[in-house]
């Protein structure tokens, strides 16, 4: 099928690469019909997979589903990183502890899962909440794993053929071992890392589980590295390979195991990082895939990965942007709690998968952004939803009609989404003070639009519920909202004449303002009303000071704070006659 140019005015960035790739493919057909466009993530199951390590899958899906929805066949490989070697124990992840140093160089699918866990090792524990997450998104893939690759030997002859060209790569390897590594300082082998260490710690699991080119041993170089047969760790050194035998012999620095094999029959082993990546871009004919910042600077696996699959494994280097970080809004209690950055799951508990989806495809993959797990999230579903407004009505700037198209679907179906959906500010603070009751939940936001009345809560779900996920597991207690049992009588005696007032007016006007806008109104308009003015009149500077002034009165008298929920929405979840109470001395 050929390409429908369009114009870079009107297309958006997933458009401009899903062209690249097409063209791409195309032209590594060589005037044959393209069966099929293959793209590419790699992710390390060595931990917790990270909302940054998920950019590594959305930046190829949003091109794949591009492809897919102008027809043509897309192959979304993700490998699972699983035969990399287990390199430490990460911190807060329940059912560890520091026992679990014992397996340290084993491959992640000969550890122990954690303790509890329903699954048969380590990689399967993580695999599994992040392919739950992923089927949440839409993301359509097919999984790879990496151990059932090399076990099996599917690999064997591109091992064999590695090997005898190992001199080859390590004159190619060689001509990179002396870049400068600001992370390493200089002189140091492996390429540029993140400095911040928060990039460090989203950078696990990327696919890269290390930098290792094989390089530093005394008999010579060798591109592949057996696990032991004893201990089963990768702490081995080769001692010596012929050709012609393909007969490997290996030491253990480890436990001190020696053995010989026959590598033509021998799987259990694999090619270091820096020579396994380019190899499998050959063997899956992979055409797009992006890589994070540590591992497209000078020095690192795809920079000398796009050498290596030329020059030894017969291939090209796939179409490979590189990706920003992701940060993190309220991420110092989440790092407290877990021990690291959140992952997709702990994301997904807190706001719709669209939402999610949006936040990977309104950037380039050049372009960092933050994802919010604190109040931010507020605004940022305040402009989803206003951005869902302005598509409706076709007032949205092309690109952005995109991202949001991308967001809400995908070429195979459209994802779940809430039916009648509220602002997530209210939900969240209708959750947070009635702490989950849903007759009180129903009431109040049936109650917000009397004219429109919502007859069940399945209405405003899932949303609600990510709302009150959020208030939960995200709200720290001494901020929850709670209305306070009785009056506070002596702040009441001790207001002017001015404040009885306004308290009076607010009062008697309950009644005939109960609906959100109402209420609304009426809390903007008391304030007005008491400075001589009408209703309705435009604020001035000194009359917002004096809406401040009422509106910290009464979160006090109403929950004890100078803050709290929209007033608006505070005042129905309380209703009407208690609030009276409340109000009065």
């Amino acid at each position: 099928m050929p390409i429908v140019a369009q114009s870079a005015e009107t297309t958006d960035w997933v458009s401009r690469y899903a062209d690249d790739v097409i063209a791409e493919s195309e032209r590594r057909a060589a005037g044959k019909p393209v069966e099929r466009v293959v793209v590419a993530s790699g992710l390390s199951p060595s931990g917790p997979i990270h909302l940054g390590n998920l950019r590594e899958v959305m930046t190829p899906h949003l091109v794949a589903d591009e492809i897919r929805r102008r027809g043509h066949t897309v192959r979304h490989l993700i490998s699972w990183d699983d035969y990399d070697r287990y390199r430490k124990v990460p911190a807060g992840v329940p059912g560890v502890d520091e026992s679990w140093a014992e397996h340290i160089g084993k491959p992640l699918t000969s550890v122990p899962a954690p303790a509890g866990s329903a699954h048969p090792n380590w990689a399967e524990h993580f695999k599994a909440a992040m392919s739950d997450s992923l089927a949440e998104l839409g993301v359509e893939y097919d999984g790879i794993s990496q151990t059932e690759q090399y076990t099996s030997g599917v690999y064997r002859e591109q091992i064999l053929h590695a090997m005898r060209h190992r001199r080859d790569i390590d004159a190619i390897l060689d001509q990179y071992r002396t870049k400068k590594d600001p992370a390493k300082g200089p002189g140091k082998k492996g390429g540029q890392k993140p400095v911040d260490e928060a990039e460090l710690e989203a950078a696990e699991g990327s696919g890269a589980a290390g930098e290792d080119d094989g390089g530093g041993n005394t008999a010579g170089y060798f591109p592949y590295k057996p696990y032991c047969g004893e201990c089963g760790k990768d702490l081995t050194t080769v001692t010596s390979y012929d050709d012609d035998t393909t007969e490997l012999s290996y030491v253990c620095t480890s436990c001190g195991h020696t053995e010989t094999v026959l590598l033509s029959e021998f799987n259990r082993g694999k090619l270091v990082w820096k020579v396994d990546w380019p190899m499998r871009w050959a063997y899956e004919g992979v055409i797009f895939e992006p890589s994070g910042v540590d591992h497209s600077s000078p020095g690192s696996s795809f920079v000398v990965g796009g050498q290596i699959v030329r020059e030894i494994f017969d291939g090209a280097q796939p179409i490979g942007p590189m990706y920003a970080f992701v940060g993190i809004s309220g991420m110092a209690k989440m790092s407290s709690s877990k021990g690291g950055v959140p992952t997709p799951a702990d994301a997904l508990r807190i706001m719709e998968a669209p939402l999610l989806r949006w936040l990977y495809a309104r950037r380039r993959p050049n372009q960092s952004f933050k994802i919010a797990f604190d109040q931010e999230i507020q605004r940022l579903y305040d402009e989803w939803d206003k951005l869902g407004g302005k598509v409706a009505d076709g007032s949205a700037l092309p690109a952005d009609t995109a991202a949001h198209a991308r967001a809400v679907g995908t070429a195979a179906r459209e994802l779940p989404s809430t039916p009648r959906p509220l602002p997530y500010r209210t939900l969240a603070s209708v959750a947070d003070i009635t702490a989950g009751a849903e007759d009180q939940t129903l009431r109040i936001l049936g109650e917000l639009d009397p004219a429109h009345p919502l007859a069940s809560l399945d209405e405003v779900r899932p949303r609600l519920d990510k709302a009150e996920a959020w208030i939960t597991t995200q709200v720290p207690a001494d901020a929850r909202t709670i209305v306070r049992a009785e009056p506070d009588t002596e702040l009441l005696a001790s207001l002017g004449d001015t404040d009885r007032e306004s308290l009076r007016r607010l009062a008697e006007g309950l009644d005939s303002h109960w609906s959100l806008d109402g209420l609304t109104t009426l809390v903007y308009g008391v304030p007005k009303v008491m400075a001589g003015l009408a209703p309705d009149a435009k604020p001035t500077p000194e009359l917002k000071v004096a809406q401040r002034t009422f509106f910290a009165l009464l979160y006090r008298l109403l929950v004890g704070r100078d803050t709290g929920p929209r007033l608006p929405t505070l005042l129905l979840a309380v209703g009407a006659e208690r609030v009276r109470k409340l109000l009065s001395a």
